[in-house]
């Protein structure tokens, strides 16, 4: 009798699960016997917590924990996560309290026990918001224990193997979430095993058609190449075998989802990808890696541009390997892959290799640190919006088609492709990227917006009052970038629209003779929970965002034995605009207000103030709702740029566009943008949108281009 039937043969047979034999076996290999023998003990705790159960398939409840452990096991995983694996259920499921695992299998597996249940037991108001605040939940659950995670990735992969079972509906919604989020975030950890098996078990429940015909074609494909990858294998190990190197060839198969995945990108008809059969060499150590390249390069012809050296810059999930494409027998495609021991170990193991080495190596702990900086920017990245946002963004990480740049100091970063100057600001620092204002690439400054290619070395330049420009959001390509720069204006909103609140407020107090700083901060803090909120700030942000209005909260301030106030007009003066409010107060495009014109305010919901010229067209829509309207003026001295619109008619001649905009440059006049209106034989008529200080400004510009030849008129376009 073997160590694990001896272990397995007190307990009663209706509790015996024909699996946990094989599960015991295989720790066996690698565990001391007393980590083995809490095994048992945690299969047994399971077997009689999940008694009575059955799954859809009408087997033993139990037969599923015990297969998520198998699956661990394969990976080497430390005995706490294979009991963690067994019990993963046990919470949820059963009456078993967390304090009861605690109390017998110890703290540590009690909380990753706990960390996977938590991740099913969320209530949510749609479909979209469930599946997006779940990966939330995962992905931050990995940055406190990855161990949770990779119990997770086994229960989806034993989960989607027994699919067979569910509706067919179920079946396709369980295998796109699968392919989308599951099999990525495997692969972005480097776990090549599970992430394959879920991408085909994932592409067969979602797509059976596509698998089957895939799945025919290439099977008869193999059939065709079988007498050529025989002959590629064995003169790839004579000549290795001849240079006395110790290596080990492999054929590897390409796995359907991945020829799929190949004709989708390339557009390209199945019988097109004629690359079945690649060849995997392990040899012992880095330096032979290229020796063996330099002689399968002189048995077979390298294809130009198929060359990848990933043992000298590595993939981000810590995977190396040597590949190269070659031209083999009648010109047929062949993918070589070199690597070593450790190499391979990792490549099919990922982060799960860290618990595969000795306590004293340190390669294990690069491919974890690897890991766990990604995890760490997934802290940053959860304060740039809703649950659904932030799923948006970790996706593009997920899917890394990289480029690889350099700091000053040659630090490798690796960016997604087509990432700007400011997705590396970012990458290098959150600070470095709310900082930057311009960047230079070889030396060379080049626009914020540029996008990097390999081998470019990379300088940011910041200054330190600089912050993000809120147009960054639309050509940055990182999560991390788009999550920070989200989170820096989403902070600089509120603080913005509180101040405006308080101003707004103070301004209806003093139409009813009161200050805001009079009113006792109870009253105030009473008057929020009255309208369901929670804090005084939450009240000034509503006030300033334009979702409460000013009067009517002032209303609700007056002291409780005051007397009914009578309608009065206002008596304050206009709320003063300094044009340097940004998130909170805007200005009418229909319009385009600069200071010294007159003006009005409009609340909107959400938007805060929004300015408009009084002249505006627009304004009639908006006098049905007075009290939306604000008085507001200038303050003397602005400090920032207004965008106006300019129309100029001009005679058609050669050149009357560039001769225009350099006149209009003269006068330190910036144009946003410029376009044709109206054009016949004899004239054009040209729309300017121009950046000015004020109507002084403008005037000026206008007053410059009336004395050109050209020109025939010059009108400021209203709405």
């Amino acid at each position: 009798m073997d160590y694990a039937s001896s272990l397995l043969s007190w307990l009663p047979t209706g509790r015996r699960s024909i699996g946990v034999t094989q599960l015991l076996n295989k720790l066996e290999s690698y565990l001391p016997p007393a980590q083995v023998d809490r095994v048992r003990e945690a299969y047994e705790f399971g077997a009689q917590a999940h008694e009575g159960q059955k799954r859809l398939s009408g087997e033993p409840y139990i037969a599923h924990p015990v297969a998520v452990a198998d699956i661990l096991a394969d990976l080497h995983l430390d005995a706490q996560t294979i009991v963690a694996a067994i019990l993963h259920d046990v919470i949820e499921d059963t009456a078993t309290a967390k304090d009861e695992i605690a109390e017998r299998f110890g703290p540590e597996v009690a909380e990753l026990v706990d960390g996977v249940s938590k991740l099913d037991q969320i209530q949510f108001r749609s479909r979209a918001e469930a599946q997006a605040e779940s990966f939330r939940k995962m992905l931050l659950a990995m940055v406190r224990d990855i161990r949770v995670v990779m119990v997770k990735l086994a229960d989806r992969t034993h989960n989607m193997r027994t699919l067979g079972s569910m509706p067919p509906a179920k079946r396709r919604t369980i295998a796109r979430e699968t392919l989308e989020i599951y099999a990525p975030i495997a692969n972005r950890l480097g776990i090549n095993m599970v992430k394959s098996e879920l991408e085909e078990l994932g592409f067969k429940a979602l797509y059976p058609g596509r698998y089957r015909i895939i799945e025919k074609a290439l099977k008869r494909a193999r059939g065709n190449q079988k007498q050529f990858v025989g002959k590629i294998a064995d003169n790839l190990g004579a000549a290795i075998k001849k240079a006395g190197i110790d290596a080990r060839v492999e054929g590897r198969e390409k796995h359907l989802y991945s020829v799929y995945q190949k004709m989708r990108r390339k557009r390209v008809p199945l019988a097109s990808i004629v690359d079945v059969f690649g060849f995997r060499i392990i040899v012992d150590s880095i330096d032979t890696c290229y020796r063996v390249l330099g002689m399968v390069h002189g048995l077979y012809r390298p294809m130009p541009g198929r060359f990848k050296d990933y043992i000298a810059i590595p993939r981000v999930n810590g995977y190396q390997s040597l590949h190269t494409t070659l031209f083999g027998p009648n010109g047929m495609p062949i993918e070589v892959q070199i690597r070593t021991e450790d190499m391979n170990r990792v490549a099919e193991s990922g982060i799960a290799a860290h618990w595969q080495y000795k306590a004293g190596d340190t390669q294990g702990h690069s491919y974890r640190d690897r890991a766990s900086e990604w995890l760490q920017n997934l802290m940053e990245m959860q304060h740039g919006g809703n649950s659904e946002e932030f799923m948006e963004s970790v996706k593009l990480d997920l899917f890394p088609d990289k480029v690889y740049v350099f700091t000053p100091r040659g630090e490798i970063r690796r960016l997604p492709r087509n990432a700007t100057a400011v997705d590396f600001a970012y990458d290098v620092h959150t600070d470095i990227g709310n900082h930057c204002v311009a960047a230079k690439v070889d030396r060379r400054l080049v626009p914020l917006r540029t996008p990097l290619r390999n081998g470019q070395t990379v300088e940011i330049i910041t200054a330190k009052g600089a912050t993000p420009n809120p147009g960054w959001v639309n050509f940055v390509v990182t999560a991390k970038a788009r999550a920070s720069i989200r989170h820096y204006l989403k902070s600089l909103k509120h603080s913005e629209a509180v101040e405006l609140g308080k101003r707004l407020l103070n301004q209806a107090l003093a139409d009813l003779a009161l200050a805001l700083k009079k009113i006792p901060e109870e009253r105030i803090q009473a008057a929020a929970i009255d309208l369901g909120l929670k804090t005084p700030e939450e009240l000034f942000e509503g006030i300033g965002l334009g979702e409460r209005l000013a009067p009517l909260v002032a209303r609700r301030l007056l002291p409780s034995d005051a007397e009914p106030q009578p309608e009065v007009t206002p008596s304050s003066g206009p709320l003063a605009i300094a044009g340097t409010e940004g998130m909170v107060v805007s200005y009418a495009r229909c319009c385009f207000p600069i200071p010294n014109d007159p003006i009005m305010a409009y609340l909107s919901s959400g938007r805060g103030v929004v300015i408009h010229r009084e002249a505006c067209g627009n304004l009639r829509n908006y006098r049905k709702q007075p009290d939306k309207w604000l008085s507001v003026t200038w303050q003397p001295s602005v400090d920032r740029l207004f965008n106006v619109e300019v129309r100029i008619d001009v005679t058609n001649r050669m050149g009357v566009l560039a001769a225009i905009a350099s006149n209009i440059a003269t006068t330190d006049t910036n144009i946003e943008h410029v376009g044709v209106d109206e054009r016949d034989g004899d004239a054009s008529t040209l729309v300017f949108d121009l950046q000015v200080r004020d109507r002084k400004h403008l005037a000026a510009v206008i007053k410059n281009l009336r004395r050109m030849p050209e020109v025939l008129k010059v009108t400021r376009v209203l709405a």
